[in-house]
């Protein structure tokens, strides 16, 4: 079990390891959208519930080495594989939501509480791995990433972050996508980690969006009547 000062001491430590790491690591960018996999339908927007999911392209059902070069870590559950100039894949992550970061552009202008640590845990994770691999889903999520689980020197990462405290799993709520041994790891580490420290990301998202739908549409200062002109 960890408390909230060793996470933070886990993920600082991650941190630091991934600007030693020079070459091999690589920087965190800002996520081109938030989360879909692991998001309950009522917390989507009505156009993101009405789309079918395209059947995945790419090679499925089988692991696919990942160059540990061409990652980036987008947030703690989503991952970019550049494959090659103009070849680029964002990755869902199955089985886990892990806590927000700050996406102004995506109705989210703060941070969640242990969302940067989950960042830093991922930076730290896929910096230091010498063999990535990715194992994908048939289907694409509504936005259009690839949905799949990674293998980072052949350990499930959705479990090992939900056992690091920093995600929820998602696995009773979407099943397994096709993956029972992928899904049974993650439920067995949720089980012995217990809750999370932070409340459902869902829930974060949707308070935040429905905090900035509010503010747009408040009605406007009523006008200060004219004073009556003296001739």
């Amino acid at each position: 079990m960890f408390d909230r000062n060793s996470i933070r001491q886990l993920a600082l430590c991650s941190g630091t390891l991934v600007v030693l790491a020079g070459a091999g690591a690589l920087a965190a960018q800002p996520a081109a959208a938030q989360p879909a996999a692991a998001q309950p339908a009522a917390a989507q927007p009505a156009a993101v519930q009405s789309r079918e999911r395209k059947p995945q392209t790419r090679e499925i059902n089988t692991r696919v080495l990942v160059p540990t070069s061409a990652m980036q870590v987008d947030d703690g559950d989503t991952f970019t594989i550049e494959w090659k100039p103009g070849d680029v894949e964002i990755v869902r992550i199955l089985g886990i939501d892990t806590p927000e970061t700050k996406h102004p552009e995506h109705s989210l202008p703060q941070d969640q509480p242990y969302g940067p640590e989950a960042r830093a845990f991922a930076q730290g994770s896929v910096a230091f791995t010498d063999k990535i691999e990715l194992l994908r889903s048939n289907t694409l999520d509504p936005y259009g990433r690839t949905l799949g689980y990674f293998y980072l020197d052949s350990r499930n990462y959705s479990a090992v972050v939900v056992s690091a405290h920093l995600a929820y799993e998602t696995v009773t709520h979407y099943g397994d996508n096709g993956f029972p041994e992928e899904s049974k790891a993650v439920l067995e580490a949720a089980k012995v980690a217990g809750t999370p420290p932070f409340e459902p990301p869902f829930e974060f998202r949707k308070r935040m969006r429905e905090a900035a739908q509010g503010a747009g549409t408040a009605p406007a200062p009523a006008a200060t009547p004219e004073k009556p002109v003296k001739h």
